[in-house]
């Protein structure tokens, strides 16, 4: 005959009372703080009820999706939702965490594609982070710095020649549309690839196809296991793309503070501030110059202050930010530009006009400053670049003087030569960054008139040769080169020795 089940319970009942006079302890309520929706629309939502909560706290939604509150206002709270605001509906609950946002970071991170809140996108299984720190963080005191000192080699001829970048640098990456921004931010990972340095490419409101075209490359390349992919897609809720800079950067902070040092890409910082001005108006923020809000320069400054060489306080690290930016028909005086030229330390400038003339990479030498990478510079590199500066603005001059149909005599147009075979010389292929030594040889070469008389294709070849020779006959030289050792002027007539010898031609002298 089977037991009453009032019985039962009332056994089990008195076995739970028992327990607890033993001293197993037993559960002890929680208190949660629950408000409700109010309003919801794409991207944002209002939130009533939640009186004690603060800015930047993460909130979360019945239907399972995260928020951050931006906004703190006497009834209701601004928030903005990290996930498909298709999925909430009004008067649903929405409950404090009485946490911050933050996000994994940590060496199991390396070689992943994950989305701005460090979830993995790649279908490698899930990440096991060291930790999770929060996104925002305030930027490191003066006094906890060091000066940027050591050079980032980015592979490419005419930056690291002219427009040379240093560990810790903000360099901003500037120019219209198809003028080979990404590429030269992916060519400057490439090149990492022996360095030792770490990069993070965060993609902010990309297109699916572009982002998966640089997971090929940096596959391809051999730097995908060094390397973080964030991808906030185009698709996506404006907030994720709106977080996903900070996100990055606090996962680069955490290398930065174990001693080591990242080269940060943000592609790009004209879609993340676009994404920022559709959540405010969406919050009914007053408007300012160009619809953004008022807090628009602010947005971007404390992101990229937490950039920089550290001391030894802060674990002598370093984050080196490469942000890109895009402009309309070379406007560089446009409202988001001119706040990046301000906030970075130099700029690197493509131009559709070079573009036109197949110049690549397009950098335009005229409009493209480093305000402290000179200091920075590869020594050997430093050796030849106020030179190839010289040529070239003198060449332009007289490239421009020549179209009048004016005789020219014969150092005229020695001079015309030489800056048409420098120009050609820092072209440069995609997905070909070089060592500094082969830069340098290659470069010494052309400013020498080593390469003079040969045409495009020729010329294409000679360097070629002189980049194999450089590395087959003078590899010690190379590699303290490649080192930022030593370089005088033996050296360098040393290096010039074996080109001409390469291409089998006689020593020539420069025009007068």
């Amino acid at each position: 005959m089977s037991a009453d089940p009032i019985d039962a319970r009332r056994a089990a009942g008195f076995e739970r009372w028992r327990a607890g006079l033993l001293g197993t302890p037993t559960p002890t309520p929680i208190l949660t703080e629950a408000g409700v929706v109010t309003e919801v629309a794409d991207g944002v939502a209002r939130v009533s009820g939640l009186a004690r909560a603060l800015a930047d706290e993460l909130l979360l939604f019945d239907s399972g999706v995260h928020g951050v509150v931006l906004d703190l206002e006497p009834e209701r709270l601004g928030v903005i939702l990290l996930g498909p605001s298709q999925l909430i509906s009004s008067h649903e609950y929405v409950y404090r965490t009485q946490k911050v946002l933050s996000v994994p970071v940590g060496e199991a991170l390396l070689g992943r594609v994950v989305d701005a809140l460090g979830r993995p996108l790649d279908g490698k299984g899930p990440v096991a982070p060291s930790a999770h720190h929060p996104v925002e963080a305030a930027a490191p005191m003066i006094i906890e710095r060091e000066p940027v000192a050591r050079p980032l080699i980015t592979g490419i001829k005419a930056v690291d020649a002219a427009i040379p970048v240093g560990l810790g640098q903000r360099q901003l990456i500037i120019g219209d549309r198809q003028t080979g921004k990404t590429s030269l931010a992916i060519d400057t990972m490439l090149n990492q690839r022996d360095s030792g340095l770490l990069c993070i490419y965060c993609a902010i409101g990309q297109r699916g196809d572009a982002v998966a075209r640089v997971i090929h490359a940096l596959d391809a390349g051999g730097m995908l296991e060094r390397s973080i992919v964030l991808s906030a897609g185009d698709e996506e809720a404006p907030g994720l793309a709106y977080i996903a800079p900070y996100a990055a950067m606090t996962m680069a902070e955490y290398f930065a503070a174990q001693g080591g040092d990242v080269v940060l890409v943000f592609d790009d910082l004209t879609h993340h501030a676009r994404a920022y001005r559709e959540l405010s108006l969406l919050l009914q923020r007053p408007p300012g110059r160009e619809a953004f809000p008022g807090d628009i320069f602010y947005v971007h400054a404390r992101l990229l202050e937490r950039c920089g060489q550290f001391g030894a306080a802060l674990g002598g690290g370093s984050i080196t930010a490469l942000p890109v930016v895009e402009t309309e028909a070379e406007n560089l005086s446009g409202y988001i530009p001119t706040n990046l030229i301000s906030i970075t330390d130099g700029q690197i400038y493509l131009s559709p006009r070079l573009v036109r003339k197949n110049q690549y990479p397009a950098v335009d030498l005229g409009l493209s400053v480093s305000r402290v990478g000179g200091k920075a510079q590869n020594r050997g590199l430093r050796a030849v670049s106020g030179n190839l500066r010289v040529t070239l603005s003198q060449f332009e001059e007289l490239e421009d003087f020549a179209r009048f149909g004016t005789r020219l005599d014969d150092s005229v147009r020695a001079r015309l030569e030489r800056g048409r075979t420098v120009r050609a010389a820092l072209r440069q292929t995609e997905r070909d960054p070089m060592p500094a030594a082969e830069q340098l040889a290659v470069l010494l070469a052309a400013m020498e008139g080593v390469f003079d008389g040969r045409s495009e294709s020729e010329l294409i070849d000679a360097m070629k040769k002189v980049r194999r020779a450089l590395r087959r006959e003078l590899h010690e030289l190379a590699r303290r080169v490649d080192a930022n050792g030593a370089f005088d002027r033996d050296d360098q007539q040393q290096m010039l020795a074996v080109a001409r010898a390469a291409l089998g031609t006689a020593c020539a002298g420069s025009p007068q």
